[in-house]
């Protein structure tokens, strides 16, 4: 017999939260790949390294962008499939707010963690590319903890 910490017959957002924030991290990703780098051309994924200054440095961010948007395309894939999977079941309370709480901490913790490691970490790029190391990079970790705490708050409010 499992053990479980769900009472025999209610209703929980466990899996609705997990899909969620699987979607929010491919939704954040999304958000940066296509703001940051394709609209504000504010920085690529290697940047920092291979500048975009000639068609061959361009050439290679561009490639390394895509290998980014197809990882957030999987995550998002898999959130979907996630997502499916958790309505059909019986034990899943179905909730707007926390799948919406689920996604924000999802895309909150894409900022905090891809930040992190991408803009202090590696220093492959940074927010503005421009100024290099900047408080955009520090603004940018605080919008994921801002996000995680919102996430979390209106998860939390959903009940379970």
């Amino acid at each position: 017999m499992m053990a479980t910490n769900v009472i025999e017959g209610a209703k929980t957002t466990r899996h609705l939260t997990t899909a969620g924030t699987v979607i929010g991290i491919g939704m954040g990703g999304f958000f940066d790949g296509i703001v940051f780098h394709q609209i504000l051309q504010i920085h690529n994924m290697l940047s920092a390294r291979v500048p975009t200054d000639t068609l061959v440095g361009a050439k290679v961010n561009m490639v390394w962008d895509g290998l980014f948007h197809a990882g957030v395309w999987i995550a998002t894939a898999i959130g979907i499939a996630l997502l499916w999977h958790a309505v059909k079941r019986s034990d899943v309370l179905l909730s707007g707010k926390a799948l919406s709480g689920s996604m924000l901490l999802g895309f909150g913790l894409f900022n905090l963690i891809e930040g992190l490691i991408n803009h202090h970490i590696l220093q492959i790029h940074h927010v503005y590319e421009i100024l290099g190391q900047s408080a955009w990079d520090y603004v940018f970790l605080a919008s994921g903890v801002v996000l995680i705490l919102s996430g979390w708050r209106l998860i939390r409010s959903a009940g379970s």
